[in-house]
């Protein structure tokens, strides 16, 4: 649930509580001022009474009989309001009724069996009519309970309404504020994902409010510190390939120079013992061959090391045909198992060194994975070079059916991560359809000529 939705059902929820407590007030509040009306109207008509006795008893000409009923409609118009007088010597009461009863309930039968557990409406009340401290009968008010429950029905539909009312205008007030409020959320949202797709440049502007503005300056600060960070291990990563390249370039000349010549010089003098022995020792000639082929065999160990270390022709003929060269022994090494098709688009002439022999390398490592795990038939390296890009593709048809290794830590993978990552470029892995693994890696050429120079 968002933070709009939490707040305003919170704040039904305190609306509805207190809804309910005025409710049950407003309803304690209209039986208590029916029962109060109840009384006021029994010692009132009391009064009336106890006055035409002593009026009687004066001789001052009360034409009537006790009790004037003249008296009683004058003072029992309230309506639903019944008044009995029962004398105290056991004769024929009299009793009146005024106004109308319901001929229909307008409330809920729920709600009048709540109120009449509760309050109990429609209770008389009884007062002594006596005069010189002789008691002459009793004076009971009887009002009606359905227009009392009526009543406390008509207060408790307008406080719902009035309530009602308010509490969604309330609510429209709060929604509208809160979206006000939290609408540089979505910015600051937007931008911590920019952040997270691998923009570290992206920076989120300035807030008007206090607390909006601290988290994106807390943000940014954060964002300018990760930037530093990935700077500062960018041109690590960068030094780190520069020298394991020196160091290789270093390898293959040691191993050309010495260990090759060395080779080279075993089997010269190998054939000159051989020469020797099928003159004088012919025991020894097979020995002789079993030096030659163990000495062959290490020469061309030695030069499928320095290929895989540098390839000679990268130094003189570039790219493009050291990439040639690379697929064309990998079609030899597979026979017809697995076909390696190399499709290159744009001048690679115009990568530098660095960014050049990085995409080199992360095809040797793709090849390199393709033949160990992927059992794949079909293999398309492509390459384009534009003036913005540089995108090396490597598909295969092998058996990878999902990702669940787009994060892994291997060497591999770790390591074509790194190489790209030091030049600010972005690799991307997917499925092939049906099957198979997709190696996408984009390098910036304006990142490449600004760490080539």
């Amino acid at each position: 649930m968002n933070l709009q939705r939490q707040l305003l059902t919170r704040i039904a929820l305190v609306a509805l509580a207190c809804l309910l407590v005025i409710a049950a007030f407003v309803l304690y509040q209209s039986h208590c001022v029916s029962k109060q009306t109840t009384g006021l109207l029994a010692e009132s008509l009391g009064k009336q009474l106890e006055s035409q006795l002593l009026l009687i008893n004066a001789g001052l000409g009360q034409n009537n009989a006790f009790p004037d009923f003249e008296h009683w409609k004058q003072y029992g118009n309230q309506p639903g309001i019944c008044v009995s007088y029962t004398p105290a010597d056991s004769s024929l009461p009299r009793s009146l009724c005024n106004g109308s009863k319901l001929s229909q309930a307008k409330w809920p039968t729920l709600f009048e069996t709540r109120y009449r557990q509760i309050f109990n409406p429609g209770l008389p009340t009884v007062r002594p009519i006596a005069l010189n401290g002789r008691v002459y009968g009793s004076l009971t008010i009887t009002p009606s309970a359905e227009l009392e429950i009526a009543e406390a029905w008509d207060k408790m539909v307008s406080l719902m309404t009035l309530s009602s009312v308010t509490v969604f205008a309330v609510c429209l007030l709060v929604y509208w504020s809160i979206s006000r409020v939290l609408k540089p959320a979505k910015t600051i949202v937007a931008g911590v994902k920019e952040m997270e797709s691998g923009r570290i440049d992206c920076r989120l502007p300035a807030f008007e409010l206090n607390e909006w503005q601290r988290i994106a300056a807390a943000i940014n600060q954060l964002a300018n510190s990760q930037q530093q960070l990935l700077n500062e291990r960018q041109k690590l990563v960068l030094k780190l390939i520069n020298i394991q390249e020196d160091e290789r370039r270093y390898l293959v000349r040691e191993l050309h120079d010495e260990f090759g010549q060395c080779l080279a010089a075993i089997n010269a003098v190998a054939a000159s013992i051989k020469q020797t022995a099928l003159q004088h020792c012919p025991a020894l000639v097979a020995e002789t061959d079993h030096i030659s082929r163990i000495t062959t065999h290490m020469l061309e160990n030695v030069h499928g090391l320095l290929g895989r270390l540098r390839p000679a022709e990268f130094e003189e003929l570039g790219l493009a045909v050291s990439l040639n060269t690379l697929v064309a022994g990998w079609n030899a090494r597979s026979g017809d198992k697995t076909r390696f098709q190399l499709d290159i688009s744009g001048d690679c002439s115009s990568l530098a060194e660095v960014p050049a022999m990085t995409l080199f390398r992360i095809t040797q490592e793709c090849l390199t994975n393709i033949a160990k795990h992927a059992t794949a038939s079909n293999v398309s390296i492509s390459l384009i070079v534009s003036l913005e890009y540089a995108i090396l593709t490597v598909t295969d048809n092998g058996v990878a059916k999902t990702l669940p290794f787009s994060d892994a830590t291997g060497i591999g993978l770790f390591g074509i991560r790194e190489r790209v990552t030091a030049l600010q470029g972005r690799l991307q892995l997917a499925i092939a359809n049906p099957h198979g693994l997709i190696v996408k890696v984009c390098l910036p050429m304006a990142v490449t000529i600004e760490h080539a120079a």
